[in-house]
């Protein structure tokens, strides 16, 4: 087996890897920001520090989100623009020159 039959077979594996980590990086992230407020709370003695790390935490999740979205969607371009998987489109365009 040469190293490119392989590399189809690991790619679905990498694909749902990176999903994974998605949900895991929020869960993380929030978890930081808890850590955060709940470190300047004890330093501070101020309660609502507390809220304020909880929103970094949130902040930095739904950032996480917004940057997976942004690699998915360029991604969705790309095929999109790939002649393979427009035969829709092409054929629609087909139709309206055979009207003329």
């Amino acid at each position: 087996m040469s190293a490119e039959e392989e590399k189809p077979r690991l790619k679905p594996i990498i694909e749902g890897a990176e999903t994974l980590s998605l949900g895991i990086s929020m869960v993380v992230a929030i978890l930081i920001g808890v850590a955060i407020g709940l470190g300047l709370k004890k330093l501070t003695g101020i309660t609502w520090l507390l809220w304020i790390g909880v929103a970094i935490g949130i902040l930095a999740a739904i950032l996480n989100v917004y940057k997976a979205y942004s690699k998915q969607y360029k991604e969705f371009e790309k095929l999109a623009k790939d002649p393979r998987y427009n035969m829709g489109k092409s054929q629609k365009d087909d139709d309206d020159e055979d009207e003329d």
